[in-house]
């Protein structure tokens, strides 16, 4: 047998897990009784709000794709802003909102890191990196920012010592014959 089978067998063991690990996650969000989600909750009781002059301010946690605010409040987080910024599931933001609606977010408190490095796929849809066997959740706007193809390696960055669902692109590093994501590219 030669290494690069030896690679092939081990990237299709990491798919498999990644698979039930993908499973186990969709079957949390269908029925959140199903398992405990204590491992991965984000700590949001420093979550608050208030308001400075015209302005409201809302403090929350990053979720990955989104900021979580007071009483688990959603505030979308433009997925170019957190792909470029680099932003980790857990970072404490700032959100300002303007008197004209606008939303200003700012980086108060990043968490912990490390980087991890691990192979692109994409499984219903969704892109997603298995490192360290696990598998982490990415953004499609880094994927095309970083013009990523399923089967690159990739360099991802993810909370130190804390689960995560999601990861962060960091670099990618290009895979010989891969197909490159294109910006409208449905799925």
């Amino acid at each position: 047998m030669s290494a690069d089978q030896v690679h092939k067998i081990l990237r299709m063991i990491e798919t498999a897990e990644a698979s039930l690990r993908s499973a186990r996650a969709l079957l949390e969000e269908l029925d959140p009784t199903a398992a405990t989600k204590s491992e991965r909750s984000l700590p949001t009781g420093d979550a608050k709000a208030y308001d400075s002059g015209e302005s409201q301010i809302v403090e929350g946690t990053f979720d990955g794709q989104a900021m979580v605010g007071p009483e688990d409040k959603m505030f979308p987080v433009p997925a170019n802003y957190a792909s470029k910024s680099k932003l980790v599931e857990g970072d404490r933001l700032k959100l300002t909102i303007l008197p004209n609606g606008t939303f200003l977010y700012k980086q108060i408190a990043p968490v912990d890191r490390e980087f991890v490095r691990g192979a692109l796929l994409k499984e219903d849809g969704q892109f997603k990196v298995v490192a360290g066997g696990k598998s982490y959740r990415v953004l499609l706007a880094s994927v095309t920012y970083y013009k990523g193809c399923v089967g690159d390696d990739i360099t991802l960055i993810v909370p130190k010592d804390r689960e995560a669902i999601w990861g962060t692109i960091e670099a990618v590093i290009p895979a010989v014959g891969g197909a490159e994501v294109k910006e409208g590219e449905s799925f």
